[in-house]
């Protein structure tokens, strides 16, 4: 049974956490958007993260995870428009961005997290960090998250934030969250920035554990254009404030938060996706029947990734052929034989192949169908009782646009 519900709120919703975004001019100073965040907590809190695998790492990174090494943080400082990555002096740049930021709020330098994105390769000035933290000072408050959630956005056009509450051991437990991704996003980590808190207690080593498990559903499940960022970070810290008996150990109350975590991780997810650089589309492609679950993940994230079968999805084509192609290279162990494809939206749902082979169907009713800004590509390997679901978005014309001027 559903343990969790959906509120309307976000990273400030748990309880012990405020936050504030403002436009400090990380950004080029002909913009007026935010660019620098603060989340912070009334007390220490357990804490966790997962980073990017690309061998290219931003400086704020190699920081996050010195001061994550006990598992114990306060607050997140985060900036956008300047990945703080290949720089001669970015550990510097990024210590000092923690420093300012418990100077700002009062706490131990070494209990703070710290992030960086956009623009890779540019030296990040802390001019601007100084000058946000100063306007930010004493401004924290349980209404900034929305804030926060803009001030780390960089090609993102539209904020991304959740809450979701659930029951522990008879206590209200609350996890809030924002996320910015938009282009560089592929199956990894997740790659993007995500920042979630809870107020549930529960011990650092299964926080990182439940953190671990949620990814994998949900982050880990996310592509938009194959290009694993260098700045990838999914911090999480917990308040403990919501008064459940302290989680420990792999138990029915460990079960219920990784749940709830899971759920609303998944949220952001596709919110990530469907705001991908371009994008006019979310793609979720939901896999049943794989004769496990590892060749149920290998499937749908192949085809979530297939740049034919994006652009088709684009046009409203219903080439059920690039879905199985995509099947086809995936390396999973798959019968292509026994092989179901459905597209689904809210104008309906229309089977396009049957074991394999292709169906008559209406192509006014499938363009129909895929025009819709939200499409499910439903396959069914009806070869056991494994299933996945991955998401990602079409690929249009402005993806190029976007990025052939990003930098410049």
């Amino acid at each position: 049974m559903q343990n969790f519900k959906f509120i309307d709120g976000t990273v400030t919703s748990p309880l012990g956490f405020t936050a504030q975004g403002v436009c400090a001019s990380v950004k080029p100073s002909n913009t007026k958007k935010r660019d620098l965040a603060l989340i912070c907590c009334e007390k220490q809190c357990t804490a966790a993260a997962v980073y990017t695998k690309n061998l290219v790492k931003s400086s704020a990174i190699e920081i996050t995870k010195k001061h994550l090494a006990n598992g114990v943080a306060q607050a997140v400082i985060v900036n956008s428009g300047n990945a703080n990555t290949c720089n001669a002096n970015g550990i510097e740049i990024a210590e000092r961005m923690c420093l300012i930021a418990a100077e700002t709020l009062g706490i131990d330098p070494n209990d703070v997290i710290v992030a960086s994105t956009g623009v890779i390769g540019q030296p990040l000035p802390i001019e601007p960090v100084l000058k946000g933290a100063a306007m930010m000072k004493g401004r924290l408050s349980k209404d900034g998250g929305t804030n926060a959630a803009e001030a780390i956005m960089t090609t993102d056009t539209i904020k991304k934030e959740i809450a979701a509450e659930m029951i522990i051991g008879g206590k209200k437990v609350t996890v809030g969250g924002i996320a910015k991704g938009s282009g560089m996003i592929h199956i990894n980590m997740g790659t993007m920035l995500s920042f979630v808190t809870t107020d549930a207690a529960i011990s650092a080593p299964m926080l990182d554990e439940a953190l671990r498990e949620a990814v994998e559903d949900s982050y880990n499940m996310v592509s938009v254009d194959g290009d694993t960022s260098t700045n990838d970070t999914l911090a999480i810290m917990a308040s403990g404030l919501a008064g459940n008996k302290m989680i420990t150990e792999k138990d029915s109350d460990y079960t219920a938060f990784v749940n709830g975590l899971t759920a609303a991780l998944k949220e952001l997810a596709k919110k990530l996706a469907a705001d991908g650089e371009g994008a006019t589309k979310l793609l979720v492609c939901t896999v049943d029947g794989a004769k496990s679950k590892k060749d149920a993940v290998t499937v749908s994230k192949s085809i979530i990734c297939s740049s034919l079968l994006k652009a088709a999805m684009f046009g409203a084509d219903a080439n059920w052929g690039r879905v199985l192609c995509a099947i086809g290279y995936s390396g999973a162990d798959v019968d292509i034989k026994k092989v179901d494809v459905s597209f689904k939206s809210d104008k309906g749902l229309i089977v396009v192949c049957k074991q394999g082979s292709g169906v008559d169907f209406s192509e006014e009713k499938a363009r129909e169908i895929l025009l819709e800004n939200e499409i499910y590509i439903l396959v069914s390997l009806n070869d056991g009782c494994g299933s996945a679901e991955a998401y990602g978005c079409d690929l249009t014309y402005d993806y190029v646009k976007i990025n052939g001027d990003y930098r410049t």
